[in-house]
């Protein structure tokens, strides 16, 4: 993911975690707190993941005798 669809679609994450506590909160049942706070933490871990994008190198490709 580039970083322009990693903003967008972490932000949407997060606001979307954070509107189902706030049903939850204020009446609208317990149980969707459950689903809340795991969009939430997802949310914050694609918006701050900055390893993604980065490629690593072969290990068995390192020019060893074969």
């Amino acid at each position: 993911m580039n970083t322009m669809s990693r903003t967008i679609t972490g932000i949407v994450a997060i606001l979307l975690g954070l509107v189902l506590i706030g049903v939850a909160v204020f009446g609208g049942g317990w149980p969707v707190i459950f689903y809340g706070i795991p969009i939430l933490i997802i949310g914050f871990v694609i918006l701050f993941n900055n390893r993604e994008d980065r490629i690593e190198g072969r290990k068995d490709m390192k020019g060893g005798k074969n």
